[in-house]
């Protein structure tokens, strides 16, 4: 109720500001003869340049969807290569090192300072030889048919970027414990 009385003082309030006049004759028909040419050119115009490139965009970002999608799987592929491609035993122990080599890399990065820079500088120099070295292993074994020899010398190659990054680790250790015992020394003289 509270709600028709604000509408009904609104209108009391308003009235005889309205204008009650009627329009001047034929205004309607002028008024829609206006709008029927508006509405007929406009439409006009936007089907016609709709109809044609439309469909040819949406063929042609479908076929650069389904290029992407096939590109993306066949890096994929070449990526997962390597002892993953000679039974799934090598292929779990590829995952395995590949995981504790991230893990190791992490927890160097983790650990960068000034004074270690130049270590795992060096550290990350070597692991990238190594890296290049199974490369050129994965191509022998694919030509050497699944070679033992060749994967001996690929999880070989995995237990030397471990150990590499093992090595800093361990320097990284001794320069924080070292540093730790000159501030000890520094603080009791």
């Amino acid at each position: 109720m509270k709600r028709d009385d604000n509408i009904n003082n609104l209108f009391k309030k308003l009235e005889g500001n309205f204008d009650i006049n009627a329009p001047n004759n034929g205004h309607e028909n002028r008024f829609l003869e206006k709008l029927n040419q508006q509405s007929i050119t406009v439409v006009a115009n936007d089907t016609k340049k709709s109809n044609y490139w439309k469909p040819f965009l949406a063929v042609a970002a479908s076929i650069v969807l389904c290029f992407s999608v096939f590109t993306v799987m066949q890096q994929q592929n070449v990526e997962l290569q390597g002892l993953a491609s000679v039974s799934p035993e090598l292929s779990q122990t590829q995952s395995f090192f590949t995981t504790a080599i991230a893990q190791e890399i992490a927890t160097i990065e983790a650990e960068r300072s000034p004074e270690t820079e130049d270590m795992i500088n060096k550290a990350m120099q070597a692991l990238e030889i190594l890296e290049k070295d199974y490369q050129l292993l994965k191509i022998d074994l694919n030509e050497s048919g699944n070679d033992k020899r060749v994967v001996y010398a690929m999880i070989t190659n995995f237990q030397n970027r471990i150990d590499v990054l093992k090595n800093v680790l361990e320097h990284i250790e001794e320069v924080k414990n070292f540093k730790l015992n000159q501030n000890e020394n520094n603080n009791t003289i």
